[in-house]
């Protein structure tokens, strides 16, 4: 199967990143990655053309680093308050997973953050505070605090019976 050598313009998943110089299958080149942009052939002018490609990626990764870093600052004064669904026992129904925490996330803190970023090594299945491992980047990891809580109200207290003195109305199934 003949093989070609192209560089990718933009990342593609399972291949490579931005400016990297691969070699893929001749079809896979003509019929994907260079329609879509995704890719352009190797030739002397677009190997000039890599400089600036290897610019652009590295001005763009120094500003993700920063960003992480910013995020991952403001991760260690937040609180993240979930509210589930418990049994009178005081159980939860479920589990609390990165999905959750990802969307709780956005509702609470506006804070958009991919579920695999999020490092659960199983999901959250008690109540209480919790700390969950955030993955922001390569080189960046922060740790946000977790307080599961119950929707449902604390139960009443045990109410005592009516004294003895007063009467209580029977109710039966006799005629009257």
């Amino acid at each position: 199967m003949a093989k070609t050598e192209v560089i990718l313009t933009q990342p593609v998943f399972g291949l490579g990143a931005e400016s990297d110089q691969v070699k893929v299958a001749a079809g896979y080149a003509r019929n994907f990655l260079l329609p879509q942009g995704l890719a352009i052939p190797l030739t002397g002018a677009n190997k000039r053309r890599l400089e600036s490609l290897s610019a652009k990626r590295a001005e763009r990764e120094a500003q993700e680093l920063n960003n992480m870093l910013e995020l991952s600052k403001g991760f260690t004064k937040l609180i993240l308050v979930i509210k589930v669904k418990t049994g009178d026992d005081g159980k939860m129904f479920g589990a609390v997973t990165s999905g959750t925490i990802s969307d709780e996330l956005k509702t609470q803190f506006e804070i958009a953050l991919e579920r695999k970023k999020i490092n659960l090594a199983e999901p959250i299945k008690t109540l209480g505070d919790h700390e969950v491992d955030l993955k922001l980047h390569t080189e960046v990891h922060a740790t946000l605090k977790v307080r599961i809580e119950s929707q449902n109200p604390p139960p009443a207290p045990v109410v005592e019976a009516a004294p003895a003195g007063e009467k209580t109305e029977k109710r039966g199934r006799g005629r009257a």
